[in-house]
This record gives structure tokens, C-alpha cells and sequence, in this order.
């Protein structure tokens, strides 16, 4: 076991176990895993390394093994829990290769070394990093193998917490405060959106007095004067101005486990519209999180929100949130649960999403959310900070 996983041994074996037991209600013999969420959350795996093809082959009858290039198999070996002779690395001249040598060719024959080459093979078909490239030369690799579609199956493991995983949630909870009151302190007229973005950088990462933050999955997303109403903007050189309304939406990470977070600034005294396009946002996010229960669906904890603003006659098509925990470049969340009208997910405890009531107009926007817990008894909220237009 290495001093770098984050979790004991124990933890990591529960969730593989879990893992396989959805692997036998989908009729799969194996998985490779390949988003680095996932490889993360049944390893322990670290590495910026998913630029280059890598994953972790789960089997109903073997210890998972690890695959990937021949420079990372150390990082494999000082990160997971796995024994040494279950971390498996091709050469260098497996990448990029001007030749015809891929990857997935010495990950085929891997798979058919531990005689799963003839059996029913799952592949996580979404996920960013397995290339179509990659898809076509292992199914070429293996004629014989009924490769599936298992996108969302390890996704779906993750959706529960363990009192672990909330621990490092409310310590990335903490960077997340740190980060954001780095914002509120530096943003102002005449500031660089730049150098605001390197104080929340620092904020983040140089965390607390008693713990560091990780890079997040998702930079600081911070759009400002007639581009509020655009949520994906960074940030560019341009100097704040009085009068500039800014979001900020960022995110605390410890151990990958991330807590993202929003809210939304005014560099001077806002316009009547700003303001009161806050006050309806504070007052749903505060009516939903007060109203959300164990028990109720997705779609009932949206439509909390959707009744909320419908009292000042404001509609908002896109989700009101979606559940995050685990999370590498370009996303913290997990693309499974999202609180919205068509999700009939049942919220049970240990589940946590990011709660984003935004409101965007062409010309400006409001976004203040919060991470939370689903509890017996309702929403925990993991970080502390005031929901307020704050005037800067």
C-alpha cells in the first residue's frame, strides 16, 4: 500500500467490489476504465498523464491491473494500492508513434493474456480521453471479444460518499473559501482580470495553515462586464471597471475530490436589475436547499427552484445542478445525476452535487451556488460564505 494513496486499502477494494457487482447486472466478464476519475477512484492513480492512453482492466476473477506508458508506471506504483506486478507499461515507442504501433495494441494483449480476449469487454465509450482511434485498434485487436458500451458504470459507484470522501470534500470546501475571498479581496477597478486570477490560483492551492490544495479540474471561470451572461469565460487582461458585475466560479480540490462554488461581485454599486435578479436567485437557492430531503427525486428538488423563480416570472432552461465529487481536467463533475425535470434519480444519503442557480441574460448574470451533502434529514452545505452581491 502506498503512503500516497489517500484512502486505506479497505476503501479501494469496497469500491472494486461494488464495481463488479454492476459489472454482473450488466453481463460484463471486464471493464477498462479509462477516464481518470475512474482510475482514480478504484487505484488511487495520480498522475498528469491522460494525455497519453492509460487505463485500469477490472475483472470478475482477477485483481485489477494497471496499464499505461512505461515512464508513469512508477507514478502507479508510489499512488495506488496495487502490488507492483499488477502495474503493466508499454514502451516509449508506443506513443505517438510515426509507426503502426498504437497503445491499445499491448492493452489487447493484455486483455488476452488474462484470457478475456474471447469474453464480454466493457469500454467507457464516452469518456474523454478514450479516442475513437483508440475504440477502432482494440476492437480490431480483439475479433472475437463482445465489446459494450460501460460509460457510466464506475460513475455510477461514485455516487455515494464514504465519510473519507467527505472529509477530503469539506477540506476542498475550505480551499474553495480561500480561493473566493481571495476574489472578493483583489477584484476592483483598475485590477487586472488576470491578476485576479492569480490570487485565486493561490488562494486554492496555498489552502489553509494546515492543508494544500490540488489544481481543480476546471480553471477559475470568471466573466465580467457585458460578459456575465457568457458562464465559460475565463479571464483576460483586461482592467476591472467601475460598474462591472463579475462571477466567479471555482472550486476547492483535495485529493481530486473537489467543491465547486459561485458567486457573483459588482465592482461599484449594482444596476436595480442586478440587484434584483440576486435577490430572486439567494431566495430559490435558499428555498431549494431548505426543502431538499432524502427521498425525493432530481426532478422534485428542480422544480423547487423552477417554482421559486416563476414568482417573479423568470424561466431557466438549463440544469439546476449535477453531482461531483472525483474529478481531472476538463470536469469535476460526474456525469451522472442532474438536477433537472427528466431525472427521476432518487436522492439517498452520501450524495453531493454542485447547486447552481444561475440566472443569465443577454447582457448580464447572476450565479451564486453551492456544493452540498444529501443527509437523513436534509442538505448539508460543505462550505461557509455569505450568498450576498458583494460590492467590491
Amino acid at each position: 500500500m502506498s503512503e500516497l494513496a489517500p484512502f486505506p486499502t479497505s476503501e479501494y477494494t469496497r469500491r472494486v467490489e461494488r464495481t463488479r457487482e454492476r459489472m454482473r447486472e450488466a453481463g460484463l466478464d471486464a471493464v477498462l476504465v479509462t477516464d481518470p476519475a475512474n482510475m482514480n477512484y478504484l487505484t488511487g492513480y495520480e498522475s498528469w498523464s491522460f494525455y497519453v492512453h492509460q487505463g485500469v482492466l477490472v475483472t470478475l476473477d482477477h485483481d485489477p491491473v494497471w496499464v499505461g506508458r512505461e515512464m508513469d508506471a512508477k507514478s502507479a506504483e508510489v499512488t495506488t494500492w496495487m502490488d507492483d506486478e499488477h502495474v503493466l507499461s508499454y514502451t516509449d515507442d508506443y506513443v505517438q508513434s510515426p509507426h503502426d504501433k498504437h497503445p491499445m495494441d499491448y492493452v489487447a494483449a493484455v486483455i488476452e493474456e488474462y484470457g478475456y480476449d474471447d469474453r464480454t469487454l466493457g469500454v467507457e465509450m464516452d469518456a474523454y480521453y478514450y479516442t475513437a482511434r483508440s475504440h477502432a485498434r482494440l476492437t480490431d485487436q480483439l475479433p472475437e471479444a463482445d465489446v459494450q458500451d460501460a460509460t457510466l458504470l464506475v460513475n455510477q459507484v461514485r455516487l455515494k460518499k464514504s465519510d473519507a470522501e467527505l472529509d477530503y470534500m469539506r477540506q476542498a470546501a475550505e480551499l474553495a473559501e480561500t480561493g473566493m475571498q481571495a476574489a472578493v479581496d483583489t477584484i476592483a477597478e483598475g485590477v487586472r482580470e488576470s491578476d485576479a486570477a492569480a490570487a485565486i490560483y493561490e488562494g486554492l492551492i496555498g489552502g489553509t495553515e494546515e492543508f494544500g490544495g490540488d489544481y481543480p479540474a476546471i480553471v477559475p471561470l470568471m466573466p465580467s462586464g457585458d460578459y456575465t451572461g457568457t458562464p465559460h469565460l475565463s479571464w483576460s487582461d483586461r482592467e476591472f471597471e467601475e460598474g462591472d458585475p463579475v462571477i466567479v466560479e471555482l472550486a476547492g480540490c483535495k485529493h481530486r475530490y473537489h467543491c465547486p462554488m459561485a458567486r457573483t461581485l459588482t465592482v461599484g454599486e449594482p444596476s436595480p436589475e442586478m440587484a434584483e435578479t440576486a435577490e430572486v436567485v439567494i431566495e430559490g437557492l435558499e428555498t431549494t436547499l431548505d426543502r431538499i430531503q432524502p427521498g425525493m427525486t432530481a426532478a422534485e428538488a428542480e422544480a423547487v427552484w423552477s417554482e421559486s423563480i416563476a414568482k417573479h416570472g423568470i424561466e431557466k432552461d438549463s440544469r439546476l445542478g449535477y453531482s461531483t465529487g472525483v474529478g481531472y481536467p476538463p470536469d469535476w463533475g460526474e456525469h451522472t445525476v442532474s438536477l433537472r425535470p427528466e431525472d427521476d434519480t432518487v436522492l439517498e444519503p452520501g450524495m453531493t452535487f454542485h447547486v447552481i442557480p444561475g440566472i443569465w441574460f443577454d447582457d448580464f448574470g447572476v450565479e451564486i451556488s453551492e456544493t452540498i451533502h444529501i443527509t437523513e434529514n436534509g442538505a448539508e452545505t460543505l462550505a461557509d460564505f455569505g450568498r450576498d452581491l458583494f460590492v467590491v
